[in-house]
């Protein structure tokens, strides 16, 4: 028996992890510092690791009230309906709930080239066609209206990520309206905004009060620390939010999660301090990397340092784990995650010597 055939999905390749690289390498994991996966480098919430402890012992039921909680926490937050609050498992759960909800077989959708591998992967699971806009370096990542509508042909969604994953680069709010306004009624424009507590430019929370065509997607995993727990969630129109109750897999998301997210919520002065060493560690990466950069507003830098394999494995050799973005399609490229000061130093002297 085979399963059906997979051949066009492009496996989503994570940044290698610090046991892995300790074990290949034959050096002791405490020695190492990751940045490759945009992971927060003070890790959660003290707040929230102690209300996984205490939901520990009631991981035996099913997670209703916890869940039913943090989207009206959100909800608050934001505010909109707790109908338009969508908690999925991971910001991934977010692309397969839309898709599910969106996509029929035969559909087309339009996504960032570069950009993340499962905004095709999850339309694909759907039977979707997959066209890409391509994102120039020579326009240095640049994403405008004209960038994404010049490849539209009544997509069914239309993915924007702002800040984007690898560059760093931004939409502005006026832009990801316009593509709006020119798409069709029936393409949903899809947000993509997990970076977004890491920049300074507006959200697109407000084009939900006067338009049915956006969704907005958020997450807890890089800014709050929450990436091992899987917590994600989007921010959808009134006028479809039910569709969530016909898409949506029972219980997706964790009693130990949720209660993780409501006390990451609280917990302001732990993601201030993570955005504001993230802003620092940017600009000391422009300021002093021997190598090309570009503007970022996420919590990672993308370098240009001529054969991205050899120094990302030069790198590891010497501690510092950055992420190879071959498979973004940018050879010459690493992207190195912002981390504390301390880690962030060490990465761009270990990165100077190796760079050739």
């Amino acid at each position: 028996m085979e399963p059906r055939d997979l051949s066009m999905h492009t496996p989503y390749r994570a940044g290698r992890g610090v046991e892995e690289v300790a074990r290949e390498l034959g050096l002791d994991p405490d020695d190492l510092v990751k940045l490759s996966s945009n992971e927060n480098p003070f890790g959660p919430s003290p707040a929230a690791v102690e209300a996984v402890r205490d939901a520990a012992p009631t991981v035996h039921t099913y997670p209703k009230a916890e869940h039913t909680d943090l989207s009206q926490m959100l909800a608050d937050r934001w505010d909109v309906a707790v109908e338009q609050v969508w908690l999925s498992p991971g910001g991934d759960g977010v692309l397969d709930y839309l898709a599910r909800a969106f996509v029929d077989p035969g559909d087309a959708v339009l996504v960032p080239e570069p950009g993340f591998a499962y905004y095709p992967m999850s339309a694909r699971y759907r039977d979707a066609t997959v066209d890409s806009y391509r994102l120039s370096r020579e326009d240095d990542f640049a994403q405008t209206p004209e960038t994404v509508l010049e490849n539209y042909d009544d997509h069914r969604i239309v993915y924007l990520t702002t800040p984007h994953n690898p560059t760093g680069s931004e939409i502005a709010l006026d832009d990801i309206e316009t593509v709006a306004e020119r798409t069709d009624e029936e393409t949903l424009v899809l947000v993509d905004e997990a970076y977004a507590e890491f920049t300074d430019a507006p959200n697109a929370r407000p084009l939900l009060d006067d338009r049915e065509d956006i969704a907005i997607l958020r997450t807890f995993s890089k800014a709050y620390g929450l990436a091992g727990l899987r917590l994600g969630y989007a921010l959808v129109p009134a006028e479809w939010a039910d569709a969530y109750e016909r898409v949506n897999t029972p219980f997706a998301v964790n009693s130990l999660a949720c209660r993780a997210g409501m006390a990451a919520l609280d917990d302001d002065e732990h993601v201030e301090k993570t955005v504001e060493t993230a802003r620092w560690a940017r600009s000391y990466m422009h300021d002093n990397l021997d190598a090309p950069t570009w503007e970022s507003g996420g919590n990672f830098v993308l370098a240009a340092v001529g054969d991205g394999t050899a120094v990302s494995d030069a790198a590891q050799r010497e501690g510092v784990i950055v992420r190879d973005c071959s498979s973004f399609g940018l050879d010459d490229c690493v992207r190195i995650t912002c981390g504390t000061r301390e880690e962030t130093k060490r990465a761009v002297d270990v990165l100077n010597e190796v760079i050739t």
